[in-house]
């Protein structure tokens, strides 16, 4: 019985002084992962929006469109305005998470401006097939900046308007991923920050 007790004793503090010293290691870790996360996201939003100085947080409000126990194809994360030097809006840089890839979610954000132009994307977080889906990075990504659509779709046989978008060849679950996400993105930019009703 007092083996056991011993036995319990020793466990119970030897637990003890392992979360302390996790906790320990959480605080000290803490400041220095947030910051670099802040960098990281700060250099994705100078990516997509290189004539911002500042880019300022909004207050998120995804409407609620989807049945109960439905997924959506992709999911806006965040949202902050692109502001030039002298204070006015450029346009929004959009933190988009798509859940369609071949190997999980594609992280990426999106800069869209004003008049709807896409400004371009970055990659933040992929983990698609080496070889295919990984080529996205350099074969997808640039096809999408500068462009001024209504919604994008992707083509097997060679873009021949602005609205296409060249498949990677052996990756077009990877392609439709990105294309529904930026898509998404559009959808966003019209319906709740009035984007195009200007024009």
């Amino acid at each position: 019985m007092k083996s056991m007790i011993k036995d319990a004793a020793i466990l119970f503090a030897i637990t003890l002084i392992s979360g302390l010293l996790l906790g320990v290691v959480y605080e000290v870790t803490k400041e220095p992962i947030a910051v670099q996360k802040a960098l990281r996201k700060n250099k994705a939003c100078k990516e997509v929006f290189q004539e911002a100085v500042d880019f300022r947080a909004l207050e998120l409000s995804v409407p609620e469109t989807l049945e109960a126990g439905e997924k959506a194809a992709a999911a806006i994360n965040g949202v902050s305005e692109a502001v030039s030097e002298d204070g006015a809006v450029l346009g929004y840089v959009l933190d988009i998470t798509t859940h369609e890839g071949y190997n999980g979610d594609i992280q990426f954000t999106m800069g869209i401006k004003m008049d709807g132009t896409v400004n371009g994307i970055s990659l933040l977080s992929i983990a698609e097939t080496p070889g295919l889906g990984m080529k996205a990075e350099d074969v997808l990504k640039p096809q999408f900046a500068g462009k001024k659509v209504g919604l994008f779709a992707y083509t097997k046989t060679g873009a021949a308007t602005p609205d296409q978008i060249d498949a990677i060849s052996g990756a077009t679950i990877t392609t439709n991923a990105l294309v529904n996400g930026v898509n998404t993105g559009l959808d966003f930019f019209k319906t709740e920050l009035g984007g195009g009703k200007n024009e």
